[in-house]
């Protein structure tokens, strides 16, 4: 009988172990709200950055200009869709957009025309060398530079913006 009480405190004790592990790790996270944590709503402005969901499992990036997105397909193909087409195939059905503490969008002087002066270009896509990421921070930065990863994303745009990311979703 002792045997099961034991390992029922082991399995509380190691539950708790996690969960201040993860909480340790959000306090240093550079990402305050994920995708789908916060239900505050935000209004997109030209030149935000946007994302949505990919099947659960991954996310895409593009850049918000005059209700559109602009976007790097995976064909290689930039182009400016509008929200349902930057949904469509996607598991996700809400679009994001990264904002400040103060839940407005960051945007970058100039992100709106570099997005828009790479319509209708060919990118040799890669998803993991030349991916949608690795398309809007170039937008953002103004500098092309190796984004393998909504992770990677996320600590650059901090470390661009110097503060935490917030992901809201946009006012439908």
């Amino acid at each position: 009988m002792p045997l099961p009480l034991i390992l029922l405190g082991a399995g509380l004790a190691s539950a708790y172990a996690g969960g201040a592990l993860a909480n340790n790790a959000r306090k240093h996270s550079v990402v305050d709200n994920y995708p789908g944590e916060s239900p505050l709503q935000v209004e997109p402005v030209n030149g935000c950055i946007v994302c949505c969901g990919i099947y659960g499992v991954f996310d895409h990036t593009g850049i918000w200009c005059d209700g559109e997105i602009i976007e790097l397909h995976g064909s290689g193909l930039v182009k400016a869709v509008g929200q349902e087409r930057f949904l469509h195939q996607r598991s996700g059905s809400q679009i994001f957009v990264a904002c400040n503490e103060l839940h407005q969008p960051l945007v970058s002087e100039g992100c709106d025309m570099r997005a828009i002066k790479q319509v209708f270009r060919y990118i040799d896509y890669d998803p993991i060398s030349n991916n949608c990421h690795r398309f809007s921070l170039t937008c953002v930065s103004g500098i092309d530079q190796e984004c393998i990863s909504f992770y990677d994303f996320n600590h650059k745009l901090s470390r661009y913006f110097k503060q935490k990311i917030r992901w809201q979703p946009i006012i439908a």
